[in-house]
């Protein structure tokens, strides 16, 4: 079986840690950097200090508008998930990372599980929000 996550923020590196570790044993576990949080010292450190494994791919997202953000993970990630042909694709919390994930994993048929699913604030002003109801609707675990 093989697993992909999907991050692209200091605080997904947290959440995958634990996850991370415990699917290396089970299952071929691959982990994409979407490049959402750029810095590449800082990314280094959170993945040394967690005990995580670096990063299978990375996508070199960088700084824009949230749609100029998700528009580069779309692009980036969808020859990624085709390369990898997952049995499953793990997504993390509500970022611009968790959407992009999200709608690849859907569009190309693989199943989608969102780590955090169900958290609200209902303020659909909010990017995040936004990110976390769309997330919600396309998951199958």
């Amino acid at each position: 079986m093989k697993v992909v996550s999907v991050v692209g923020n200091r605080p997904q590196f947290i959440k995958a840690a634990p996850l991370s570790r415990a699917l290396a044993e089970v299952c071929d576990h691959v982990l994409v950097h979407t490049g959402q949080h750029y810095d590449e010292d800082l990314s280094q450190v959170f993945f040394e200090e967690l005990g995580m494994a670096l990063p299978d791919h990375r996508i070199e997202t960088g700084s824009g508008s949230h749609a100029q953000q998700t528009g580069s993970m779309l692009v980036g990630l969808e020859p990624v998930l085709g390369s990898e042909q997952p049995d499953m694709v793990l997504v993390y919390g509500d970022t611009n990372s968790t959407l992009a994930g999200a709608l690849v994993a859907t569009k190309s048929g693989y199943p989608l599980g969102h780590v955090e699913a169900g958290l609200r604030s209902f303020d659909r002003g909010m990017p995040e929000e936004v990110n976390r109801v769309v997330t919600d609707v396309v998951s199958d675990l």
